[in-house]
This record gives structure tokens, sequence and C-alpha cells, in this order.
């Protein structure tokens, strides 16, 4: 008879939608794949009236636009910033320079208590595209990512051009709100999901490595 523990032999791997990741397209399961844009952010406070009404009405213009639905993201992340605090306490040692090393421990003990009175944050802000094998029609409800090489490739290129073209046209409505926006390739997708999944911060190499692992570890 099976104890409980060996009945156990799924893992929080196969609890994820995620497939696999092919250039810059997310394979889903169930059919369904997207895309990822990164945006850089702006201080919308800091801009005059004029500047604050023009992207007002920039955006308004973007989401009459649409013909597809889209996800706005926001990423609020903790920033560790002992590493930053190590590096100046070594160019605190290592210069020679007596008033140099003074004003280099005086602005890491203002950066220190600034980060313990204050939660220091790093935000980042995604358009995620969705795309379902139900747009291709009746024909595209039988095409879905399966164990077949031909249906695999059939679906990613299908995906691919949908998507490509989806994100033509948010790429140029961004381009109106005079933000920098650009389409995560596979690296990057893979450096956002085990970060999300992980909860943690990453080195890029260390992502890298894990391409071919679990993108969740943990207990």
């Amino acid at each position: 008879m099976k104890t409980p523990a060996q009945k156990i032999h799924a893992t929080t791997q196969k609890f994820t939608e995620i497939i696999d990741i092919v250039d810059n397209v997310v394979i889903l399961a169930g059919g369904n794949a997207s895309l990822v844009i990164e945006i850089t952010a702006s201080n919308f406070a800091l801009l005059s009236k004029k500047e604050q009404d023009a992207k007002i009405y920039a955006y308004a213009s973007l989401l009459n636009s649409l013909t597809f639905p889209i996800q706005i993201l926001i990423r609020n992340k903790r920033i560790d910033i002992s590493s930053y605090l190590k590096e100046l306490d070594e160019e605190e040692i290592a210069t020679k320079n007596e008033l140099l090393a003074q004003h280099i421990r005086l602005y890491r003990e203002f950066v220190r208590e600034m980060v313990r009175v204050n939660v220091v944050l790093n935000k980042t802000f995604y358009v995620v595209i969705p795309f379902s094998s139900l747009e291709a029609g009746l024909g595209g409800v039988k095409q879905t990512f399966g164990k077949n090489e031909a249906e695999k490739q059939a679906f990613i290129q299908t995906a691919q051009k949908a998507l490509n073209g989806k994100a033509e046209a948010i790429h140029s409505q961004l381009a109106k709100l005079a933000v920098a926006s650009k389409t995560l390739e596979k690296e990057e997708l893979i450096k956002l999901f085990y970060d999300i999944f992980n909860d943690s911060a990453i080195q890029g190499s260390q992502a890298q490595s894990d391409i071919g692992s679990p993108m969740i570890k943990g207990a």
C-alpha cells in the first residue's frame, strides 16, 4: 500500500500554465499563447499640464484602438541593496583620499538609513498580449500545441504571426505616449518568470544556466 508521501508525485511546475517559450512567444496550456511587452515608466506628476493632457489623450487613443484584449501588469519588487552597500564599503577601504572616503561613508550611511525607514521598490510595467487557437476559427480549435511535431510548429507559426501583428499595433500606440517599449525575447522571459515564481533577486547567469531545469524551485 502506498504511503501518503508516495502518492504525492506532482510538482509545483505542473501547476503553471507555461509549456514552452519559443523566441518571443510564451506557449500556454489549452491552445493559448502570449507575448510580453516591457514599458519604461515616466513620472506623470513631474510633467506640465500640457504634457499630462497629451499623455491622457494618447492613452485614451490606445485603449480606443484596441481590437483585442490586453493585460496591463505592474510589478512592485523590493530592492535588495546589500550588494550596493558592500561595494561602497569596498570603495571606502580602497580609496587613498581621506576626504573621498569620508564622503563615501556619509553617503553609505544615508542610503542605509533611507532603506531602513522607507521600503525601496522597483516598479516594472508590462503589456501582455494573449492569443487563443480559437482566433483561427473553426479550424483553429483543433490546432493546439500537441505531441506531434508538425502540430507544434503549425501552432507556433500561427501564434507568432498573430501576436507579432498585435504587438506592432501596441508599439505604435505606445510611441505616441512617448515611452520606450520592447518585446521580451526568450532569455528575458525566462528571467522574468524565474524571478516571479521564485520571488527573489537572481543573477542573469543563474537564470541562463537554469533554462533547461524547472522554473520553480524551493522546498
